[in-house]
């Protein structure tokens, strides 16, 4: 891009923007800038990038800053916006290839922070595989309602407890005002705290990038030493797949499971492990689940949140306590140019009860569980952590709708009875298309006191901020004719967590007939983008990455 003479021109545009020599002669780095005033996660994130550029200068390199976009969840949720979360996964991956190839840079940094935009910019790195390092913003802090920790999905809830009549309209607003008390992704495990730290557990973050509340120096700090830390690898040539290898991988995972993180890092380290050429599946997460105790209890399936988490030692610490008892490769290389065994070398649990000892854990097995039977063949996601023990093994009447808005009205609307399971369907990554988040549904169950008495399961996916007993991912979905198409008003549903399964008590024989008067599949959106990420995107069960 810019060295001899048929480049004179090249650096002449560069001068064009008062680059001078010396700058040009130094390691150019790209800095990929998520920041936007749409996302809390993201309207902070220029003073991050701003100590990140320091840092890069600190170290003898060049920085230079391009924009990247970025969607919020949680204002995206419950409209035809949503559909356009998990599609933006695909743009952000692409647009930064695009950007690192017409300007071949030396290395990058990704300042990210929220939901797709994290495993968006993971796969992009793992794509181009020049060396890449991942800063992200940080968790919000919890706010406090009536003298309770709160969050964004404690707003969602209430507006179930609102429609029950169990809370007042006066107080759903005070809550509105103090649930988000500043900038950050939003303060439990949900899916961008979830992907921030398994950042970290992969290798490709310090430590700390998961876990650093927004608000504090120390989240300012790391950025520099990020911004320096790329002129290492760079010099070293280290790259992103030298780090992110199989065991790396089986690592994160592990951390997952230790964690108690979303659902939506089963699609994300699916497609991320691809573009780093690596094969990983569903049944790997299940196999790993079984073997990694949950460590910790973490909002929404427990009272703890991310500020808690990093007091207690944060990432470092949980993977001290796993390895332990041998769960982790310790010799796996990590954006800090040192192995991982070296890096937790100085880890220290500051909190048994946040990061409890491998010997006395939460529970035996993992955060998530993955459940096959007839009705999902290829498999079905639920964050077992966050499920009442009472509803782990559940028979319950098939209550059948074909969008999100038609079961949400029910929800809310008291039509959904004790021992009845929503299926939601027409959801998945081609039937949506865009697989939305079913975070309004569910948290409407919670507030309408049904958490313990009903199911939902989906071929579209739910927020990190989704508990109780909710299965999404159904694979293969209804828009490709899987078994979820076939489901009728009435069917008896049989779902039991510990056995991973999930099955339609209706004979092969009716399911067949079923299936000859199913409709040829048609885009729910008809132009645009939507409808050639329909055309494009795989099943869940393989990450809905596009074909």
């Amino acid at each position: 891009m810019l060295k001899g003479v048929k480049k004179a021109p090249h650096r002449s545009l560069f001068k064009a923007m008062g680059y001078t020599d010396e700058e040009l002669k130094r390691p150019i780095v790209g800095v990929a800038n998520a920041a936007n005033e749409i996302i809390p996660g993201h309207i902070h994130l220029d003073q991050i990038t701003e100590a990140v550029k320091a840092g890069v200068r600190m170290a003898g390199g060049t920085p230079i800053e391009f924009s990247v976009i970025g969607v919020c969840d949680g204002i995206a949720m419950h409209h035809e916006g949503m559909k356009y979360s998990l599609m933006s996964r695909e743009v952000i991956a692409d647009s930064i290839e695009i950007m690192a190839m017409a300007h071949p840079f030396d290395g990058l940094v990704l300042i990210t922070n929220c939901d797709k935009i994290v495993p968006g910019m993971l796969m992009a790195a793992l794509r181009l595989n020049i060396p890449s390092i991942i800063v992200s913003g940080g968790p919000m802090l919890s706010g406090e309602f009536m003298g309770k920790a709160v969050d964004v999905i404690s707003v969602f809830e209430a507006v179930g407890e609102v429609a029950s009549g169990r809370m007042t309209e006066e107080d759903l607003k005070c809550l509105e005002d103090v649930a988000c008390p500043g900038c950050g992704s939003c303060a439990g495990m949900f899916t961008a705290n979830s992907m921030n730290c398994l950042s970290e557990a992969i290798g490709l973050a310090l430590p700390g990038n998961g876990t650093i509340p927004a608000v504090m120096a120390e989240r300012i700090r790391l950025a520099k030493e990020s911004g320096m830390q790329i002129i290492e690898l760079i010099e070293r040539g280290i790259r992103p797949r030298d780090i992110a290898t199989f065991s790396a991988f089986k690592n994160a995972i592990s951390v997952d499971m230790a964690l108690g993180c979303s659902t939506n890092t089963v699609l994300h380290l699916i497609a991320i492990a691809h573009e780093a050429k690596v094969v990983i599946d569903l049944k790997m997460f299940d196999e790993i689940s079984k073997s990694v105790p949950q460590l910790c209890s973490l909002r929404p399936g427990g009272p703890h949140f991310l500020q808690d988490l990093h007091a207690a030692g944060g990432i470092p610490a949980v993977m001290m306590e796993l390895s332990k008892e041998g769960l982790l490769d310790l010799d796996v290389m990590t954006v800090g140019g040192r192995p991982l065994r070296e890096v937790l070398a100085h880890s220290e649990n500051r909190n048994p009860e946040v990061i409890r000892h491998i010997d006395r854990p939460y529970n035996k097995e993992g955060g998530l569980a993955v459940l096959f039977g007839n009705l999902a063949p290829e498999g079905g996601v639920v964050k077992q952590s966050a499920v009442a023990e009472e509803m782990k093994v559940f028979m319950g009447k098939a209550r059948v709708f074909n969008s999100e808005e038609e079961a949400t009205n029910a929800i809310l609307n008291k039509r959904i009875n004790p021992k009845e399971v929503v299926v939601i369907r027409y959801e998945g990554p081609r039937g949506g298309p865009g697989m939305r988040e079913m975070l309004t549904p569910t948290a409407a169950i919670i507030g309408m006191g049904l958490d313990k008495e009903v199911a939902l399961i989906t071929d579209g996916r739910f927020s990190g901020g989704t508990r109780g007993l909710a299965i999404g991912h159904v694979s293969p979905e209804a828009a490709s004719g899987g078994p979820i198409a076939l489901v009728r008003e009435g069917d008896v549903i049989e779902i039991n967590i510990p056995e991973r399964s999930i099955n339609l008590m209706v004979s092969e024989e009716e399911m067949e007939r079923r299936r000859l008067g199913l409709k040829t599949f048609s885009p729910k959106i008809k132009e645009g983008y939507a409808v050639r990420y329909a055309h494009l995107v795989s099943s869940a069960s393989k990450g809905a990455i596009l074909k």
